[in-house]
């Protein structure tokens, strides 16, 4: 607010004021004392509760360890992303944000007293074991995670590189819980892998750290060299599935990398002047070639930013299943004690004003992943049949075609070459394949320059 608007206020309040103070403001005073008086009453009763504990529970307690108890539990009964941060995880949690640390590599969250897979990291020891996106982790080593905190449940996974933890998953379309051997390692997150399919260039984003955005830039710039230039590139697919999000100022340099213009993502905390937007600057990566964003169940936070921003701005084609729906932002505030709260702030907005919390981003085309059916025992060893299907090429005495230039047969067989690398795609990963198909589709209806 400016000075000139406040003063103006002021200035009103005061004519005003003379009647109104002893109509209202008595009252209101009156009410802000109570509540005042209320707070004071409750801390003197947690301070009592403290004392008795410390006096004459079963065994001697720390005091640290009962504050930062507290602490959390203040915390963790707001919301399953509220928390305390110990000096410890404070630090382990800089580290995740710098790409390199040590774990199972899945992400958490906490739903019906177990812990929940948000979505395990690719190549980490808990996606190479067969986590899955949705499962539910009951037990770790035989011991329950009922009842615990997500803090708590978690700490139970810790431990060092190189030792064995079981954890009992339960998951859905899975008549019984069943157990999986995990090796603990250093987990050593590559942010983005890019690669060329066909002529698409396909960004696959892992996770939203200090590498993100470096590494799009860096894997876009590759890939346009070794494909011969930007005119031989036909579109990008950018792949957030099981992508758990993290920071949120990475999340809006991606979505800028591919708007010239346009909002972002806006923020609105409690009051109103908490709220932030975000504006895209000039300056598309893609150079307007068509994007398509692959979305799934995994794709949390920073991920639903990304692709809500891209499918508003109608910069994208947003292809999958509905995401996990987290549209809330967390604030890290470091602690007197070296450690940090972290806490809810505000709600994340999509350019059209819309919430994904609890709600999730909606793909435009909706595609599964077919679940492959186990191949029967020996099958897999079977001799394939010689017999291939014949064309007219194969006939023999078949009349060659003289109207094409060798050079035009050429090229032919290149973009044949091409599609049939994209089917064989269908086989290992459908819903990538699909979003390749819907970029060649796109290709192949635009305009000529």
């Amino acid at each position: 607010m400016s000075v000139k608007k406040f003063t103006m206020a002021a200035l009103g309040g005061t004519l005003a004021g003379v009647i109104l103070t002893t109509q209202v403001a008595g009252p209101m005073i009156a009410q802000e004392a109570a509540q005042t008086s209320n707070v004071y009453q409750q801390l003197d009763l947690f301070g009592d509760i403290f004392e008795r504990i410390r006096a004459q529970y079963v065994e001697e307690v720390d005091s640290k360890d009962l504050i930062e108890a507290a602490i959390n539990g203040m915390l963790t009964s707001l919301d399953p992303h509220s928390s305390y941060l110990s000096a410890k995880d404070f630090d382990d949690m800089q580290e995740q944000t710098k790409g390199e640390f040590g774990g199972l590599g899945i992400e958490v969250s906490q739903e019906q007293g177990f812990v929940k897979v948000v979505s395990p990291m690719d190549g980490t020891p808990a996606d190479l074991a067969g986590v899955e996106a949705g499962d539910f982790i009951t037990h770790v080593n035989g011991a329950s995670v009922s009842g615990l905190t997500l803090d708590q449940a978690v700490e139970l996974m810790r431990g060092p590189v190189g030792s064995e933890i079981i954890i009992t998953i339960a998951r859905e379309g899975v008549d019984e819980p069943f157990d999986i051997s995990i090796i603990r390692d250093t987990i050593k997150l590559t942010a983005v892998k890019p690669r060329l399919v066909g002529s698409t260039i396909v960004l696959r984003v892992t996770t939203f750290n200090e590498q993100t955005f470096p590494g799009i830039e860096e894997g876009i710039k590759k890939l346009v060299a070794e494909a011969g230039g930007m005119d031989k590139i036909n579109g990008f697919v950018i792949d957030l599935r099981n992508n758990p999000g993290g920071l949120l100022k990475q999340a809006i340099l991606v979505s800028d990398a591919f708007l010239e213009s346009g909002e972002i993502v806006s923020t609105r905390g409690r009051a109103p002047e908490d709220g932030e937007r975000y504006n895209a600057e000039p300056g598309d990566l893609a150079m307007g070639k068509p994007v398509v964003v692959l979305i799934n169940g995994g794709s949390a936070s920073a991920s639903e930013i990304v692709a809500g921003a891209l499918q508003d701005q109608r910069r994208s084609i947003t292809v999958g299943t509905k995401s996990f729906g987290k549209g809330s932002v967390q604030t890290l505030i470091p602690l007197k004690d070296d450690g940090a709260m972290r806490l809810t702030t505000a709600r994340y907005y999509t350019p059209s004003g819309r919430s994904i919390q609890s709600l999730g981003v909606m793909p435009d085309i909706v595609v599964k992943q077919p679940v492959k059916p186990p191949v029967p025992e020996g099958e897999a060893d079977a001799p394939k049949s010689a017999v291939q299907d014949t064309t007219e090429a194969d006939l023999r005495g078949a009349i060659t075609n003289d109207s094409m230039s060798e050079d035009e047969r050429n090229l032919l067989l290149e973009e044949r070459a091409l599609v049939e690398e994209s089917a064989k795609l269908r086989d290992e990963d459908y819903q990538l394949a699909y979003a390749v198909d819907i970029i060649r589709g796109l290709t192949a209806i635009a305009p000529k320059p």
